[in-house]
């Protein structure tokens, strides 16, 4: 039972999921700000440029009974490209820099080894090692004096 609780309490505690319980919460706030800016701006340019007289505007009526909503379509569409442009331009685009700037001083990870280059390798490094007399070392790892 621990376990799981441990595990639940890990799974929580990444920085990923915080960020995005963090990003769905602003985005939600966002998006009901925007909602409230076209429905109290734009909807009603909308209902004026869309009619004239008393008819309610963004409207087109079939028959009695049916009605094409296209103001509101058109409203929920700008709510949409309203959100998305400040979503790109205040959160996409200055997290991409700041990635770009933090991969600017970074280089790529060196290629891996392969097994005929770390054969060469400790061969060049046992010649070497046999040519060169070893010299002895004190205990306190100094190197002894050259005579």
């Amino acid at each position: 039972m621990w376990d799981m609780l441990s595990g639940f309490r890990n799974f929580i505690m990444r920085g990923n999921v915080i960020d995005l319980a963090v990003g769905v919460v602003i985005g939600a706030a966002f998006t009901g700000l925007v909602t409230s800016f076209t429905d109290s701006f734009l909807k009603p340019v909308i209902n004026l440029v869309g009619a004239g007289g008393d008819k309610v505007g963004g409207e087109w009526r079939i028959g009695d009974d049916s009605v094409i909503a296209w103001g509101a379509f058109l409203n929920a569409a700008i709510t949409f490209a309203l959100t998305a442009a400040v979503l790109y331009f205040l959160v996409v685009l200055p997290m991409n820099k700041l990635a770009e700037r933090r991969n600017r001083g970074v280089e790529p990870e060196p290629k891996p080894v392969t097994e005929d280059i770390r054969l060469l390798t400790e061969i060049r490094d046992a010649l070497v090692a046999a040519r060169v007399p070893a010299q002895a070392v004190r205990q306190d790892g100094d190197q002894p004096a050259e005579r």
